[in-house]
């Protein structure tokens, strides 16, 4: 069938919305048509080659649509379900059947690999192959052939064009807090860094009872929305050793826990340093291949302190992602107040507005009914 889609053809973009051919779901996949994706930083780091897909891609990983047609082994939705997409895992490996899917031995190339697993793909341009299935989904398209490991069935009474970055980003720092941190009630955590991941850890800290919430950013409006949204305590970073900063807050004592969504070397050392004794630093933020952080282990091993690295949350998102809805209809997870909308024509309008910090959350909206 003849669809659109946002392609990128060269490290660094543009995107640019295309006619394509997309070929009929194989017998695992689910063909949705798209209502809403959320713009996530991966995106814009393969875009980049900062990570690699090959190019030319469709990306796009936050997708929220509805079921137009099933393959044959598909059993877990049916044609008009409405769907959540998310990360994609091979499902027959020790981790995945352990329930560990976001550490599957096959997470990079299932996720990244731009090639199903035998090796085709889905989408073209006359004749000319474009790299498809990122994440298992590639949602920067009117039509999405789809893993269906990577689809999420949720209620058809619920805004699917708010939905899409539970599949993604908010679920990444959601279960940074629920699943891996799991700080308890009275505890001290400080987020370093205020973008998407960032605010959603946030938001699920003040959900399990952190007492002392410090955000730590550089940019003054995300700060002031942090404070809006529950944070006791922000620290801007570019004007205040923020190490310093937290430590006073805390008596000297220092947080009990510490994310780090920036991927910036310097940055989660400053969380490192930040720990209170027996602390734990969570790492969410993607860095390039090949990057070093120097930790001092000297004075601090008698600190006991624990470094955790996290993908997607630490989540199974057909259990999670249903469970962070539930607690966003309660009104105590408002990630909705993170998101603003854009037109897929404005796709690259979306990512200018993310990378330069003026919207937290972009998420881009399809032609066509909800």
């Amino acid at each position: 069938m003849h669809i659109h889609a946002a392609v990128v053809r060269r490290p660094g973009g543009p995107f640019a919305v295309e006619e394509l051919d997309l070929d009929d779901p194989r017998p695992d996949e689910v063909r949705v048509r798209l209502v809403a994706t959320g713009v996530c930083h991966t995106d814009a780091v393969v875009r980049d080659q900062t990570l690699a897909t090959p190019l030319p891609a469709v990306l796009g990983h936050e997708g929220a649509g509805v079921v137009e047609a099933v393959g044959a082994a598909v059993r877990g939705v049916a044609p008009g379900d409405h769907v959540v997409l998310t990360v994609n895992s091979c499902g027959r490996c020790g981790n995945c059947l352990s329930g560990a899917l976001t550490y599957c031995d096959d997470i990079y190339a299932v996720n990244f690999g731009g090639r199903r697993p035998d090796g085709s793909t889905s989408l073209s341009a006359g004749g000319a192959e474009i790299s498809s299935y990122f994440f298992g989904q590639s949602s920067f398209a009117t039509h999405a052939n789809v893993a269906e490991r990577s689809v999420v069935k949720v209620g058809k009474d619920l805004p699917l064009g708010r939905l899409g970055p539970l599949g993604c980003g908010v679920q990444t720092g959601a279960g940074a807090v629920f699943n891996t941190l799991r700080p308890s009630m009275g505890s001290a955590i400080a987020i370093f860094g205020t973008g998407a991941v960032g605010f959603s850890a946030m938001l699920a800290a003040l959900v399990v009872g952190c007492t002392t919430i410090v955000a730590v950013d550089i940019n003054e409006s995300r700060l002031a929305r942090a404070e809006a949204l529950g944070a006791t305590h922000t620290v801007n970073s570019a004007r205040e050793d923020p190490t310093a900063a937290i430590m006073a807050l805390t008596g000297g004592r220092g947080v009990d826990y510490a994310l780090d969504t920036t991927g910036v070397a310097r940055v989660l050392r400053q969380a490192v340093d930040s720990l209170a004794v027996r602390g734990t630093v969570g790492v969410v933020g993607a860095s390039r291949a090949g990057t070093e952080v120097s930790i001092e282990t000297g004075r601090t091993m008698s600190r006991g302190w624990t470094l955790k690295m996290i993908i997607e949350g630490d989540a199974v998102p057909q259990v999670f992602i249903p469970r962070l809805i539930e607690l966003w209809q309660q009104g105590r997870f408002p990630f909705d107040r993170l998101i603003e909308e854009f037109d897929f024509a404005d796709i690259n309008k979306a990512f200018d507005a993310a990378e330069n910090g003026s919207v937290i959350k972009p998420v881009l909206v399809f032609p066509g009914p909800a």
